[in-house]
């Protein structure tokens, strides 16, 4: 059996917390957001999973197929025991062949899920032991944002992978702030592997944020449900409207609801009520593109020297290292 070690770096009560005060500041400023992070509570995650499985969404297929085909050459960086770090790690379904390559080279030291449900970590452990014995299994639950500081050191060479195209959920002044604080949490000679939505036709973009099925919409309109859900609000969520804009001057897919009727939403647990004209929208989500010069030059900017690109054959998705330098 591995040896397996959990750090608690977040409770449930700094959740419920963070919660309550990003709902309120969100719906009582203009105009109204949601944070991106509902999208993801219970049947959100499940409807995700639904949604990467539409022919339009192209995003984890070309993710997975860059991974698959090039795990060897990305396992092939550097030299010695590495140890893995993937944030948001979720199942840690889409690391696993740079994993099993690295296994393969007999250079896997320790693998360690971080994410912020302590269940799915626990689950993702118990899970691996069996794959990878011998290898050091441990995991951090807690917020990427806010506890990279807690990255583990065990005297391997580190790869910390952000995959699925999250980074793109940042706005510009996050991104900046969070490769800022990776690199802080770094050595020199540590790596950074990271998922990028690249920029292409518009079209095959907002395709996938409208999927004919409608389960994007549906996505969408989960945040309110766990509104109503978590903290007592009386949201309707049939009668917004699932809205997707491309943003040509940012490279940006821009997530709304729009109310389809005038309404006055109670949210009992923050003691506030909600008016939305028809038509009111509630920004739910951002979801940057990237050119591969412009994010190398990011990485450049916080103290990373950019190693590599991958991309799948129609140029959808890419897959960066880069270096602490």
């Amino acid at each position: 059996m591995s040896h397996q070690e959990l750090r608690i770096c977040i409770a449930e009560d700094d959740l419920d917390a963070a919660l309550r005060l990003d709902v309120g500041h969100g719906l009582t400023s203009r105009p109204k957001h949601l944070p991106m992070r509902l999208h993801y509570d219970g049947r959100g995650s499940r409807l995700f999973g639904e949604l990467t499985r539409q022919p339009e969404y192209y995003q984890t297929r070309s993710e997975r197929a860059v991974l698959r085909d090039n795990a060897a050459g990305i396992a092939a960086f550097g030299t010695g025991p590495v140890s893995v770090i993937e944030l948001g790690a979720g199942r840690a379904e889409k690391i696993r062949p740079v994993l099993d390559a690295l296994a393969a080279a007999g250079r896997l030291e320790a693998f360690w899920p971080f994410d912020v449900a302590e269940g799915e970590v626990r689950d993702v452990l118990a899970e691996l032991s069996a794959a990878y014995p011998g290898v050091r299994l441990g995991g951090i639950v807690g917020d990427f944002t806010r506890h990279l500081s807690q990255l583990p050191d065990t005297g391997a060479a580190r790869l910390v992978a952000f995959l699925g195209g999250t980074f793109g959920n940042f706005t510009g002044p996050e991104r900046g702030r969070f490769l800022q604080d990776l690199r802080e949490a770094l050595r020199p000679g540590d790596r950074f592997l990271v998922g990028a939505d690249l920029v292409k036709d518009p079209e095959v973009i907002l395709a996938a944020y409208n999927d004919a099925a409608g389960v994007t919409a549906e996505f969408n309109r989960n945040v309110l449900d766990v509104v109503n859900h978590r903290l007592g609000a009386d949201f309707e969520p049939a009668h917004f409207e699932h809205v997707a804009l491309w943003d040509g001057g940012t490279d940006t897919v821009d997530m709304r609801l729009r109310a389809m009727k005038p309404m006055r939403v109670a949210v009992a647990d923050l003691d506030l009520e909600v008016s939305l004209d028809v038509g009111e929208e509630i920004r739910t989500g951002i979801s940057v593109k990237f050119h591969r010069g412009e994010l190398e030059s990011q990485l450049r900017a916080a103290g990373f020297a950019p190693e590599a690109c991958w991309t799948d054959e129609r140029g959808c998705m890419g897959v960066f290292l880069a270096e602490a330098a």
